[in-house]
C-alpha cells in the first residue's frame, strides 16, 4: 500500500505541472475533473510567485510578465523539490544561462545568481562573527597557522566578464533609474553577508573571493593569503582580512583549538 500510494503522488505531482500528455488512466480521469485545473493553477502561480518573490532584481530587470512566462517554463521543468518556496530557485540561474530569449541579456544568469545569494544567507544559520582582537591572539606567527571558516550566511562569487555586482546593485534599490553608460564594464566580485540581523551585500575584488575560496576549504589564513596573492600580486592583504572581519564574512567558532589554549 505504501508503494501504491509513493506512484500516485509521484504521477500527481507530475501531472500537476506536465507540459505534455498524460499518458496513466488514472492520472487522465483526475485529470479531467474541474477542481483539478483549478488545483494545477493554483500550484503553478504559487511557484511562479515564489520566484519572482525570490528573484525580483531579475523581475526588475526583465518586467513582470517576461519573468513570469519563463517562470512558467522553469517550474514546469524543476519544480520545487522543498515545501519551503523560500529555498526555490537554486537552479534558475543555469535555466537563464541556457533561456534563448535571454542570450542578448548576458548579466541575467549573474544577477540571478546574486538574487538567490542573498536569500540563501537570509536563511542561513547564525554563528557568532570573528573580531579582530581574537584574531591576532598570539601573534603574527600564530595567525599565519589559524584556520578560520566562512560565516554560514557569508555568499561571495567572482563575475570575470560583467559588471554584475553593480547592475544588481542599482536594480535592487532606488538607484535603478540611473544610466548605464556611467558604469564601468570590467568584471567584479560580490560579498553578501549577514553577521547579525540584516543582509549586506558589498564588492569583493577577485582576491578576495580565492581568499574564501581557500579559508571554505579549511586552509590556514596564511595559505589563504597566497593563494589571494596568486590571483593579483598586488593584492592588500590587510585590507582585505580587515573588510572581510568588518563584514562578518568569517566565523570564530572554528579557529583552531590548540592555539586558542596557547594564545
Amino acid at each position: 500500500m505504501t508503494s501504491s500510494l509513493a506512484q500516485f503522488q509521484s504521477a500527481f505531482a507530475a501531472a500537476l505541472l506536465a507540459a505534455g500528455d498524460i499518458t496513466d488512466p488514472a492520472m487522465q480521469a483526475l485529470i479531467r475533473q474541474p477542481a483539478f485545473a483549478v488545483h494545477r493553477n493554483t500550484v503553478m502561480k504559487g511557484c511562479i510567485d515564489a520566484l519572482e518573490s525570490n528573484f525580483p532584481t531579475v523581475a526588475r530587470l526583465v518586467g513582470s510578465e517576461w519573468f513570469r512566462a519563463a517562470a512558467a517554463l522553469h517550474v514546469t521543468g524543476e519544480p520545487p523539490r522543498d515545501g519551503r518556496l523560500m529555498h526555490y530557485g537554486d537552479t534558475f540561474e543555469a535555466f537563464l544561462a541556457r533561456f534563448e530569449p535571454a542570450s542578448g541579456l548576458v548579466y541575467l544568469p549573474g544577477v540571478a545568481r546574486l538574487d538567490a545569494m542573498w536569500w540563501q544567507a537570509h536563511v542561513a544559520a547564525d554563528a557568532e562573527p570573528l573580531d579582530a582582537a581574537r584574531l591576532a591572539r598570539g601573534g603574527p606567527e600564530a595567525l599565519a597557522r589559524r584556520v578560520a571558516r566562512p560565516h554560514p550566511a557569508a555568499r561571495w562569487a567572482w563575475f570575470a566578464d560583467h559588471p554584475v555586482f553593480s547592475i544588481w546593485r542599482r536594480n535592487r534599490s532606488d538607484d535603478a533609474g540611473r544610466a548605464a553608460d556611467d558604469m564601468a564594464w570590467h568584471g567584479e566580485g560580490a560579498l553578501i553577508t549577514r553577521p547579525r540581523d540584516a543582509v549586506q551585500a558589498a564588492l569583493l575584488d577577485e582576491a578576495g573571493c580565492a581568499f574564501l575560496d581557500a579559508c571554505a576549504c579549511g586552509l590556514p589564513l596564511a595559505d589563504a593569503a597566497e593563494q589571494a596573492l596568486r590571483v593579483d600580486p598586488a593584492a592588500d592583504l590587510a585590507a582585505l582580512l580587515e573588510s572581510l572581519l568588518r563584514a562578518g564574512a568569517l566565523t570564530s567558532s572554528v579557529l583552531n583549538p590548540a592555539l586558542e589554549s596557547t594564545s
